[in-house]
């Protein structure tokens, strides 16, 4: 996959698959998934509070816990589905690409949906194997309101 948009694509489409195993695959050793509290208005993750900053170590024990039969909080399991607008390529240099995704996330648990929307930015990296995460941030539309607990990846 050469096109860093159907890198995204693919992306979403895993974790709405939960192959969360392939998922944490497609991250950089020092790759990060970004929640920031403050949304698209947070410069950085370590002047504010964030909704989730996490590196390659923890988001594999959240993948852990989540495929763990005696998790409780997938009793029944919760199911993601992500609708993506067309992603653009905001900057290219050299081996990485900076992308904007606008998208809708609906998850779903039992009898209980939620919807969120936002923007998802990617900053990826080229490796001889293709494309990884270097970043996923995630800045939630109206970000600061309550928001109910979110147990998948955006």
């Amino acid at each position: 996959m050469t096109d860093p948009r159907d890198f995204v694509a693919h992306e979403a489409a895993l974790l709405d698959e939960r192959r969360l195993d392939d998922w944490l695959a497609l991250f950089a050793e020092d790759g990060h998934y970004w929640v920031p509290l403050l949304g698209a208005a947070q410069a950085d993750p370590f002047s504010h509070n964030s909704l989730a900053y996490e590196d390659r170590l923890l988001l594999q024990l959240r993948v852990d816990r989540l495929k763990n039969p005696r998790a409780h909080s997938q009793h029944p399991a919760s199911h993601s589905q992500h609708v993506l607008q067309p992603s653009r390529i905001e900057r290219e240099e050299g081996d990485e690409a900076w992308l904007r995704t606008p998208f809708l996330y609906v998850e779903a648990r039992g009898e209980d949906q939620i919807l969120l929307s936002g923007t998802a930015r990617h900053h990826l990296v080229r490796t001889s194997t293709g494309w990884l995460i270097r970043e996923k941030r995630i800045d939630l539309l109206n970000a600061p309101r309550a928001l109910p607990a979110i147990q998948l990846f955006i």
